[in-house]
Formats: C-alpha cells, structure tokens, sequence
C-alpha cells in the first residue's frame, strides 16, 4: 500500500484545508484509514460504524483485538446514535470539558459493531477540541474509532514524523500538521456505574472532575499491571509506550538517583552501550551519559507530559539501549496531572522501578 502524506500548514486557507480533510474523509467513508492530529496525540482514524474497517486499525498497529478503540465525534448531537442512555453525570462531564482530552465509557448502541469495542458492550467516546481534528471527523461521517497512530507498544506519536516512521505503507493517508498541544493520551472515566470510575488518567485531572460531579473513584490497576481482566478502556492492559532500549524509573532522594543513574550509565558505557537519561532541568548538570534528556523543571507536568513520548521515540533514533528515568511520584504528589506522567512511565518501563 501507498501512504499518502497530506500537509496541513499556516499558509494554507480555509477553503484548501476543507479540502484536504475532504479527501480523508472520503478515505475513511469508503473503509480506509487516516492518521490525524488531536491535541493529545496522533489518532489513526476508520469509520467507527463498520466492522471491517477497525479490523483494518488492528492490523495496522498490531494490535490485540480486545483492546477496545475509542470513537471520536465533532459534536454532541453525534452521541445518542451510539449510546445506550447519557447518564446525568456524563452530561455535566461533557457540558465541562468537550470538546477536550476527555474520554467517556457508555453502554454501547446496537449499531457499534464489537470489533470497535473490543468485544465489549460499552463503549469510549471522545470530543477531541483540536480544529483540524473535528472538522476531519465532520467530513468522515461523524463517527471516527482511533486509538493512537503508533506501532502497538511503541511510544504514542506526538509528531507526525513519527506516524510516517510506523505506519507509512500501512494506511491510507497521514495528515501531516504542527505538533500537538499536551501529548499524552486522553482521561478515560467509566461513566456506567453510580460513582464515576477513573481507568485512564489525563489532563482533566480528578481534582478537575470532582468539582464538577462530586465523587470519582481511580481504578486500583492504573499503577499495576497485574489485573488479568480484559481491559475495558485503550492501556489499561498491555504494555504500552515502550522505547526499543530497556527504561527503568529510579526513585529515590535527587542525589541519591543522580548517583545510581550514573553509576549504571558508566557501566554501560563501558561495555559499548548507549545510555540515555530523563532528567529534571534542576538536576540535569550532574548527569553524565551519551543522551540526555531535559524533562523540564520538576514542578511542571504539563512540560514533562509534552515531551515524554518524543524523548522515547529519540531514544530509538539515537539506538539506546539503556534509559534510565527520575521518578515523579514524588514531584508532582498531589498536583493532578503528574498522576497522568507517571502512568505513561511506569508502563514504558514495563514497570521496572528501582529504590535508591
């Protein structure tokens, strides 16, 4: 198969743009797929509604069949056809943070195939509020599944570069345009039970979500990978966000982790091994390997979100084969997104974590 990559830029006008994203969605209609930009990653789109189509995403990310696709919609209107009911608390959710980086679990409709749910009879949906990405969804019918445009695994693509590297000859089309906003995958809150149930964490943190519909609980395996069930939301079960080299998070006093990242980076070193670090600017100094990596100041998850899955990917490019990350538990305890940070690695890291 033939990819063919569309660029999307600033000098290009409204009515090019409309378009472009015409021609996509005409791919996704008749059964193709699309790698577009959200404002949390890259999505790789197919029409929803058509079973054929998600076994098309499968294939492409190879990725398990029980791992269920999130649909993507432009607007509210869209909702009812693919829901069973909207319960009270999932229009306050909406009414608060769509279109934006939230993800909703509902008791599916009969016209969402199982193929797109993962076999499930729920199912996740998503408003996304970048421009580009709604008006996509707009031209392609209203109903786009699209789980990240990575390689299952692979860390999600924040730069479409990174598309073009896992899925060129894969798919259909890639909409080529600037990078996204926050760079990691969106919160996912199963909204079918009485108390709302966190399964992914995200930018719309559970501060954010109590305050609007009182008590959230966290689904207890977001930090575990231990749970056998068969995951009811996209990451909950697999490994997910991997680099090609081996990366442990190493926790401990700042001085006590700068020590043991460079001991172990000089033993690598010594047997011909490329080391890379992820490290907080205020420590970053004291760091001595072949990549390293500034994460941003350790009192900003918005900066160290933006950039993990682009440092991952680097890793790879720069053929590392050892990667070593300070913890941020610690940094950001009780500040809402950090909880979204340290989801993304620890499951990068296959949960290797080390105490110093």
């Amino acid at each position: 198969m033939k990819t063919k990559i569309v660029t999307i830029g600033k000098a290009d006008s409204q009515e090019r743009i409309e378009e472009k994203l015409a021609d996509a969605g005409d791919i996704i209609r008749q059964g193709g797929l699309v790698a577009f930009p959200t404002e949390t990653v890259y999505g790789l789109g197919g029409d929803a509604l058509n079973p054929e189509s998600s076994r098309k995403i499968y294939a492409a990310k190879g990725r398990p069949s029980d791992n269920p696709l999130i649909i993507h919609i432009a607007d509210m209107a869209y909702l009812n056809r693919i829901v069973r009911e909207i319960p009270d608390q999932a229009r306050k959710l909406a009414d608060a943070f769509w279109p934006g980086p939230l993800t909703m679990i509902f008791r599916k409709a009969e016209i969402v195939p199982h193929q797109t749910t993962g076999g499930l009879d729920t199912v996740a949906v998503r408003m996304p509020s970048h421009p580009l990405a709604r008006l996509f969804i707009q031209k392609a019918g209203g109903y786009v599944a699209a789980p990240s445009a990575n390689l299952s695994g692979k860390p999600s693509p924040t730069l479409a570069k990174y598309v073009v590297q896992d899925m060129d000859g894969r798919i259909d089309m890639i909409i080529d345009a600037e990078g996204v906003e926050i760079g990691l995958e969106s919160t996912i809150v199963d909204v079918t039970s009485d108390v709302p149930v966190i399964l992914r964490p995200g930018y719309i943190t559970q501060q954010m979500l109590s305050r609007v519909v009182g008590e959230i609980d966290m689904d207890v395996t977001i930090y575990d990978d231990s749970s056998t069930q068969a995951p009811k939301a996209p990451g909950m079960k697999y490994r997910h966000y991997a680099p090609k080299g081996e990366l442990v998070v190493v926790v401990g006093r700042p001085q006590k982790v700068v020590r043991y990242i460079n001991e172990q980076a000089a033993m690598h070193e010594a047997e011909g091994k490329r080391t890379g670090i992820i490290g907080t600017q205020e420590m970053l100094a004291e760091y001595h390997a072949f990549s390293i990596k500034n994460a941003g100041s350790r009192n900003d998850a918005n900066t160290v979100a933006r950039q993990l899955y682009t440092f991952l990917r680097e890793f790879d490019d720069e053929n590392v084969s050892y990667i070593y990350a300070e913890s941020f538990a610690e940094t950001f305890a009780d500040k809402g997104f950090g909880q979204a940070v340290m989801n993304r690695l620890l499951k990068a890291a296959g949960h290797k974590v080390v105490h110093v």
